[in-house]
């Protein structure tokens, strides 16, 4: 058949993977394949189909006679680019682009792609070489700086000891100042060029580069350039240079921030280090008085179009203060006078003058009185701003001895006040809009925040909702609002609200992995999954796109920038990839996942298997905080804690130290459980294993890993979640010796796991040595062993008594009338011992292996502590059914209607919204109540046996 005719019969298995008709695909892959047998295309095509619909196996098959035909066509190495990527085996496809540029050295494209599927894994040596490789085959000068880009990458590298890394710079600066084009013909191959001479000091080459005219018209033309110029100049010393360089800049009308910033490290250039001299400190004195007049004159001549002169000043007088070159305050003062006077109807002025507030008392005093001589007017949206900021500079300047209950009040009263007045400026504003008056009821938050932080009172936290729901009713989409409602509902138990208000801000892309804290941190507190609702796994599942996206789409980023030579803007993508493959949140919220999944799915081999090879993977990993927690605005005086440690639940977040006690305990309960070993997983693991983190401790045993306790990692759980770690140590410990002994050797797991693959696909295991196997004379099953078992010993003290203890605890806050988040953390805490406990006791479910290895004293154990454990959650459950019945109330509802007595006396405040809101609340906090109670009793009933 000619080449159209094959042509012709291959076009609809390309228009079906198009419309993601995969079993049309294959079929029509097997017709071509019957007259076709060897065409690989034909068979990565059908590779393709069978992954995307999940049958791996099968498409292992494929790839491995592809891979071992050496295939070389663009077309098929193309489809099995995306095949390899979608197995996870990016080690394969480099090494099959690898062979095709061997097979044909003379092809660049095929180069190009080898280059590209290195770029893919992140493998920068090998990209240095392959760029290497291809400049001298084909003398192209963007290969050489392919090759400098790999050679930086891989210094920059976090495993690269220091002096390789000083070895690739020097490689990179041979590369660059070989190639026959000089650097400066690109303003990104110039920008490289400079990253080099800096890193490796050579400051003579460098001024060489930066003082010619058109290294000059680059940095003019290009901020980044003249970004790593300013830099380099600072590390030689030259503040003062930079300095005169930044003013005739900005008598230019250059108002870059950046060149305000040298102008005043000139000012301070000779007071820099920590032995100052006398001279020094004159010689900085005479500059702070010719910056000043400088930015003085610029302010005066900018007026109110722009503030980057009178924020100079400020900066200015406050490191002259902090230099000790001022003892005076009171220029500083009147600097931050003049700034507010001239900026204050914007909304950036509080956050200008925020770093100016600590004064002393004499200075803070007279700052005091000038905000409160501040008029307080409402005619226009200037005027509302003036008065915003001034609450703002107020609140943050209360000292310790100014707080109390009474003060708290009439501040909250205050800013209600002065909401209503405001609001009405945004009256005629569209729905999408934001309210000028926004950040008053935003204040009456931290008001009534501050007085439950007081007083533990929860009806505080009543009024803050109250006040905030009111104000989204005028202003929708004010995100920062609505972050402040998802703490206050975390708190008060009504996690439905909290969800609802989290899902309308509205959450994208990689805002995912920066904001899904608010939300997800700790989520198993509210997590119905055990009654069959999955909204919150689902959330996990659904922040954690971005983190499949990333992998996909970033690689491609990368190579887009390699092909148009966007030099500077590759150091930004590999970053930004490797934050986000390694985010710490992204595996705190796959460990909530695994938390809410075992509530919900059997405990069975299969996910336990899975789940320990991913949080193997996890726990592998060096980790990047990329929360934001400054979404959350924070007004509170400097004298108490922030707004967001103030609403944390429980007074703590779950950072590294809370993920790597948690994995731990995680690891090691599913180990004891799963048959799998070190050779087993290397045996069934299909893609390759994620990078590893260079960090010492990471390559250690993973069972001394497991084993390491730091104070710093404790100090981020709760009291209650310390005690689980606590008991989940000490079970593991007693039930080691037994796993140890009755687990079948890793001949019998890869014969059955062989077994169970051909039942399903019709193929033996791929890479299993089946002779080595059927030789095992244990390989048909369980078998005594030739070392004695264990004695069966009884469980320690803390592990008998930890649910008895967890009820006590339970018991304890229904007393002191605790949150109802507080009643559920127990709870659910208490719930998850008893799943970590059906884990650990797996194994010992099967009566050949208690029989065989006569365990039946063991198993009683395990059959007394399950029935407490039962018992326990049982009459947790019904507390909480019954708290749930008394949340949802009307008599709950009219408390809270009575609480809300500091906003009564505001008429838009009326008794039917508060009401209303009331009545939210007390449904919200009844379904997570009776959800949860209803689940521990599921779990008893699947597990209590």
């Amino acid at each position: 058949m000619s080449e159209a005719a094959l042509e012709r019969q291959i076009r609809p298995i390309y228009d079906a993977l198009d419309h993601g008709s995969n079993k049309s695909a294959i079929n029509a892959c097997n017709k071509v394949l019957k007259k076709y047998t060897n065409n690989t295309l034909v068979k990565a095509l059908k590779a393709l189909a069978l992954t995307r619909s999940q049958k791996v196996e099968e498409a292992l098959v494929l790839c491995d006679e592809i891979l071992a035909a050496a295939v070389t066509d663009d077309s098929t190495l193309s489809v099995m680019t995306h095949v390899l990527k979608g197995l996870a085996r990016n080690s394969d496809m480099v090494a099959m682009f690898d062979n095709a540029f061997k097979q044909q050295p003379h092809s660049e494209e095929l180069g190009a792609q080898t280059f590209f599927a290195h770029v893919r894994t992140g493998n920068w040596k090998s990209c240095q070489q392959v760029a290497t490789r291809m400049h001298k085959q084909f003398q192209g000068d963007r290969y050489v700086y392919w090759a400098v880009t790999g050679a930086i990458l891989q210094a920059n590298d976090l495993g690269t000891p220091p002096n390789i890394r000083t070895l690739l710079y020097k490689l990179a600066h041979r590369h660059v100042t070989s190639c026959p084009t000089p650097s400066y013909m690109a303003v990104d191959r110039f920008h490289l060029h400079l990253i080099i001479l800096q890193e490796l000091q050579l400051w003579d080459e460098a001024n060489t580069l930066l003082e010619s005219d058109i290294g000059k018209s680059i940095c003019s033309a290009s901020l980044v350039c003249n970004e790593t110029r300013r830099e380099i100049w600072r590390k030689r010393g030259l503040y003062k240079d930079e300095g005169d360089r930044a003013q005739e800049n900005i008598k230019n009308n250059d108002r870059n921030w950046l060149e305000f910033v040298s102008v005043i490290d000139a000012t301070f250039a000779s007071v820099q280090g920590s032995d100052v001299s006398e001279e020094g400190k004159s010689e900085c004195s005479e500059n702070i008085a010719k910056t000043r007049d400088f930015l003085t004159e610029i302010a005066k001549a900018d007026g109110s179009n722009n503030r980057s002169a009178s924020l100079a000043l400020l900066e200015l007088e406050k490191n002259a203060f902090s230099h000790g070159i001022s003892s005076d305050e009171s220029t500083l003062v009147d600097s931050m006078e003049n700034y507010f006077s001239q900026f204050g109807d914007k909304a950036c002025c509080f956050e200008d003058l925020r770093p100016c507030v600590d004064l002393g008392a004499d200075a803070k005093s007279r700052w005091i009185s000038f905000l409160a001589s501040r008029e307080s007017s409402f005619a226009t949206t200037g005027d509302l701003q003036r008065v915003i900021n001034v609450r703002k500079l107020q609140r943050i300047s209360l000292t310790a001895s100014e707080l109390s209950t009474d003060k708290e009040l009439c501040l909250a009263s205050t800013y209600i006040e002065e909401y209503m007045a405001g609001v009405e400026l945004g009256s005629s504003l569209p729905v999408t809009e934001l309210q000028p008056a926004d950040d008053l009821a935003i204040l009456v938050g931290h008001a009534f925040v501050s007085l439950w932080t007081m007083t533990k009172d929860e009806s505080y936290l009543y009024n803050a909702a109250v006040v905030l729901e009111f104000a989204l009713t005028k202003s929708r989409m004010s995100f920062q609002i609505r972050l402040l409602l998802v703490r206050i509902y975390r708190l008060l138990g009504a996690s439905s609200l909290a969800l609802d208000h989290y899902r309308a801000i509205n959450i994208k892309q990689v805002q995912n992995d920066t904001l899904s804290h608010f939300l997800l941190t700790r989520a198993l507190t509210f997590s119905l999954s055990a009654t069959g609702d999955l909204t919150y796994p689902s959330e996990c599942i659904e922040s954690s796109q971005i983190y499949v996206s990333n992998s996909q789409d970033t690689p491609d980023f990368i190579i887009r920038a390699f092909t148009s030579e966007k030099y500077s803007q590759i150091p930004e993508f590999v970053s930004f990839d490797d934050k986000l493959e390694n985010s710490l949140q992204r595996d705190v919220v796959k460990l909530e996942h695994v938390r809410m999944r075992m509530t919900h799915e059997p405990i069975n081999s299969d996910l336990i298997d899975m789940e320990l090879i991913e949080l193997k993977f996890v726990f592998d990993r060096f980790h990047h905080d990329n929360r934001d927690f400054g979404m959350l605005p924070n007004y509170q005086p400097a004298c108490q804690p922030s707004l967001n440690d103030q609403t944390l639940m429980f007074g703590s977040s779950t950072g590294q130290g809370w993920l790597w006690y948690f994995i731990k305990i995680y690891i090691r309960a599913l180990q004891h459980a799963s048959d799998l070993d070190d050779i087993v997983e290397e045996k069934l693991l299909i893609g390759d294993r994620p990078k590893k983190s260079p960090e010492p401790e990471v390559q250690l045993p993973l069972r001394e890993r497991l084993a390491i306790r730091k104070p710093e990692e404790a100090a981020e759980l709760t009291a209650d979640e310390l005690q689980l770690m606590e008991w989940a140590t000490a079970v593991s410990d007693w039930l080691e010796p037994y796993h140890d002994y009755t687990r079948p050797p890793p001949a019998v797991v890869l014969a059955e796991a062989n077994k169970q693959n051909e039942l399903r696909t019709g193929l033996p295991l791929r890479g299993v040595d089946l002779k080595a196997l059927n030789g095992d004379a244990n390989a048909n099953g369980h078998a005594k062993k030739d070392e004695e078992a264990p004695p069966v010993k009884e469980p320690p003290q803390l592990v008998a008594q930890f649910f008895e203890h967890m009820h006590a605890r339970f018991v304890q806050l229904q007393q002191s009338q605790s949150l109802p988040s507080d009643l559920l953390h127990v709870a659910t805490l208490t719930q998850e011992a008893f799943l970590l406990f059906a884990v650990e006791s797996h194994r010992f479910k099967t009566a050949s292996v208690v029989k065989i290895y006569k365990l039946g004293a063991l198993v009683q154990s395990l059959k007394d502590i399950r029935s407490k454990a039962c018992t326990v959650l049982k009459t947790m459950s019904n507390d909480l059914l019954k708290i749930g019945e008394v949340a949802g109330s009307a008599e709950r509802r009219k408390i809270f209607v009575e609480s809300c007595k500091p906003i009564a006396d505001f008429p838009k405040l009326h008794h039917d919204f508060v009401l209303n809101i009331a009545k939210n609340v007390g449904e919200s906090r009844k379904k997570v109540l009776e959800g949860v109670g209803k689940g521990m009793v599921k779990i008893c009933t699947n597990y209590g046996q």
